[in-house]
């Protein structure tokens, strides 16, 4: 069978996403085509030629630039069945099922797209196989070596920026999918609901041993948490180091584990980490524990503290702009990051991100949110609230704006915060004492990935 496998935005990365089932279905003999849309034209031809197309949503962003194709690529090929896989695949079942969309799979979905595209081969009424309900896989698949071949090359995607200037080279892998955690505004959560999986050693090695050899000189690990399974994250990045020793690699993990695995930070920076991501969200006790964080803030200038003592960037990530954002609460934000010289390496949008609620949010636990929410937006594929104070809406939507003109005028990280905090003093009625930043170049002096959108 021809299956054509489109992505339409993976946070700046080669879609992982395309090339792990893109080697399960073509193992099986099926002819695959990979289009990422996000780098490259669409492709007619395939999508005229073939009989199933499947579209990766793993992200809320990514979920409605594939609504707005659904409809164009119908009218290419009326025949094809679709289907939606990824996280955001079953959250938002009812939009794509509203675009004659058949078939949506969950959690691991690399088996399911097999079994789809057998049954398919079965048949000549494409369109007519009794579509699959909403199906959340969580078994424990044997994975594969994803296959990249036809992928644009890691050039075209996102690059490391060292603070000398220098641009590296970036690929991507997942060690492990889905999380211990129980984070309430995660879409995580309610697909996997507090599993995770492993993808063996042998597999991820292999995964990085034709990325390095296809040009990467780093490498993101994109596991959800790079800490859920401690006894296999670190013998992965021991043998990693011994293999490729120039080699680096940024991780994401969760505050609480940082605090309760200090004592391996020297291992991560000694087998190359050059950053780790962390999800904040906010500096508000309150707010952390409606979000289920499992961390205070405290706790978070512990970390700053203990990820400087072993020489590895913190580049903590935010959620500033909430039902229970105050002015003081975004005005203490900015001078901690200030006092705690994080201003470089917080990308500015983190710094304007406001809380999403998709459809099967843990945020419906709390009567609150229940009481405030909109009824659901299908196109924006959220439920819409407005905060209790509207000038704080109004400053978001501020905030949003500087951090878009500073991307199109490529202003420096320093320059965007200083914006910012004008802003936010001016929004809050206070008087307006700018920052004392020091005077730095216009690049970063922190190494970052040149792609700043993380939802």
């Amino acid at each position: 069978m021809k299956v054509v496998l489109i992505s339409t935005y993976e946070m700046g990365r080669q879609p992982f996403g395309l090339a792990s089932p893109a080697a399960w279905l073509r193992e099986r003999g099926h002819q695959v085509t990979c289009l990422d849309l996000s780098r490259d034209p669409l492709n007619e031809w395939a999508v005229r030629e073939a009989g199933l197309i499947a579209f990766y949503a793993p992200m809320h962003t990514a979920t409605r630039l594939i609504l707005q194709l659904l409809e164009p690529l119908r009218r290419m090929n009326s025949k094809a069945h679709f289907c939606a896989y990824g996280l955001y695949a079953t959250l938002t079942a009812e939009s794509f099922a509203a675009h004659d969309v058949k078939s949506l799979f969950g959690g691991e979905f690399e088996q399911a797209l097999v079994h789809l595209a057998e049954r398919l081969s079965a048949t000549t009424a494409l369109r007519q196989v009794e579509p699959l309900d909403s199906n959340v896989s969580l078994a424990r698949l044997r994975f594969q070596t994803p296959d990249r071949d036809d992928l644009p090359p890691l050039r075209s995607y996102a690059h490391l920026v060292l603070p000398d200037g220098e641009h590296r080279v970036a690929g991507y892998t997942e060690a492990s999918r889905g999380c211990k955690h129980l984070c309430r505004h995660c879409p995580i959560v309610p697909v996997y609901n507090g599993v995770f999986r492993i993808v063996d050693r042998d597999v991820v090695l292999a995964d990085i041993r034709q990325q390095v050899a296809s040009g990467a000189q780093h490498l993101t690990f994109g596991d959800p948490d790079f800490f859920n399974g401690v006894g296999h994250a670190i013998p992965l990045v021991e043998e990693l180091h011994r293999e490729f020793p120039q080699l680096t690699y940024d991780a994401t993990i969760k505050v609480e584990h940082l605090l309760k695995h200090a004592d391996l930070m020297p291992t991560l920076r000694a087998t190359g980490c050059l950053f780790i991501v962390s999800a904040v969200e906010s500096l508000d006790d309150a707010t952390q524990q409606k979000l289920r964080k499992n961390h205070t803030r405290a706790d978070f200038f512990h970390v700053v503290e203990e990820c400087k003592r072993a020489g590895i960037t913190l580049q903590p990530t935010f959620v500033p702009f909430t039902p229970w954002t105050t002015f003081a609460q975004y005005r203490d934000l900015l001078e901690q990051l200030h006092r705690l010289e994080l201003i470089e390496a917080v990308a500015p949008i983190q710094l304007a991100i406001r809380l999403l609620i998709p459809p099967a949010s843990k945020l419906f636990e709390l009567d609150e949110i229940r009481k405030l929410v909109g009824p659901f937006d299908p196109q924006a594929l959220v439920y819409p609230w407005t905060h209790a104070n509207p000038e704080i809406d109004a400053l978001a939507e501020e905030v949003q704006n500087i951090v878009a003109a500073s991307e199109r005028l490529k202003r420096s990280r320093a320059a965007t915060f200083q914006r910012i905090w004008h802003a936010a003093s001016l929004a809050a009625g206070n008087s307006v004492e700018e920052p004392a930043l020091p005077l730095r170049a216009s690049r970063a002096t922190v190494p970052y990935l040149n792609e700043p959108w993380y939802c």
